[in-house]
């Protein structure tokens, strides 16, 4: 039985594979209407969700499963004091694959020691969001053809912002990738990550603070919102909410094939206006985010369809 935890959790060719299998799935999406008939999906969600809770339920329904679950802590005996470790042993009883979102980072790790199904990581706290980054890693192939040679401008919260640090763990396994990272100081990416990650694996990187002095050289913007919920202050968050918004004007130093994508959801980072360029790639980004947690859940329960 396997979890996902961390995009680490599969090789370089099993994520091909994964991805491989996703875009059969976009393809041919009868083919795979019926593959999960009988099996639930559990989503246990102790923080808010719009898209990642969603997109699971889409998937095992697409599947031709069904789906259980709560949308918030308040929601589950977690209210009344119950461990994670005795809700998944609970809902092992139910369902037979779980997807698990939770604000302390490692949480579903606990999670997963204790369940007798494999467990989606589905966020938790600042740590990582793999889901999210099977879905950033397919956007990416089908938008520029490639998971290499590409220099990748990753812009907005990266200290808090687990999206940001998952790919990072996940794009560097690939040859010929840079990073832009563009951030104002108090938003830099995390030390452990910039040392343990990218000096160790020599992977080139530069930092800046104005997201103009990045755009010229971009194959990819990866957008991020401050995040409120991760600051301990309002005022802190107040000052640092609006420091990027990506609108028209800024677009025009970017490339003709750079894709922004985010995300989601956004706030005001990037301005509505720049939705009808051909190059805002985020709304494809959650399409693309059903088909490739299809092909997880299917991969996880080792379902094959010919």
């Amino acid at each position: 039985m396997r979890h996902l935890m961390s995009p680490l959790d599969f090789s370089v060719e099993e994520l091909d594979t994964l991805l491989d299998l996703a875009q059969d799935i976009e393809a041919h999406p009868d083919k795979y209407a019926h593959a999960c008939d009988g099996k639930k999906l559990a989503t246990l969600f102790y923080e808010p969700s719009t898209r990642t809770r969603l997109s699971h339920e889409a998937a095992m329904l697409n599947l031709g499963g069904s789906i259980m679950g709560f949308s918030s802590a308040d929601s589950s005996s977690a209210a009344k004091g119950e461990s994670v470790s005795d809700t998944i042993r609970t809902i092992s009883c139910y369902a037979d694959i779980c997807a698990m979102r939770h604000p302390k980072e490692g949480a579903p790790m606990v999670a997963c020691q204790h369940s007798s199904i494999p467990v989606i990581n589905a966020g938790d706290g600042g740590h990582q969001h793999p889901t999210q980054t099977l879905t950033d890693l397919l956007t990416i192939r089908n938008l520029k053809g490639r998971l290499n040679n590409l220099t990748i401008g990753l812009c907005g919260d990266l200290k808090f912002g687990r999206t940001v640090h998952s790919l990072i763990h996940a794009l560097v396994r690939y040859t010929g990738i840079r990073f832009v990272l563009i951030s104002p100081e108090e938003l830099r990416l995390p030390d452990y990550i910039r040392q343990d990650v990218l000096d160790k694996q020599e992977i080139p990187y530069r930092e800046v603070v104005r997201l103009e002095d990045a755009l010229p050289e971009l194959d990819i913007l990866y957008m991020t919102r401050v995040q409120k919920e991760r600051f301990f202050n309002e005022e802190d968050y107040v000052r640092m909410k609006d420091f990027y918004i990506l609108d028209k004007k800024k677009m025009q130093l970017a490339p003709e094939d750079m894709y922004v994508m985010h995300p989601l959801p956004r706030v005001n980072e990037i301005s509505v206006e720049v939705d009808e360029d051909p190059r805002a790639a985020y709304f494809r980004q959650v399409q693309y985010g059903v088909y490739v947690r299809m092909a997880l859940i299917l991969t996880l329960l080792d379902i094959h369809v010919d």
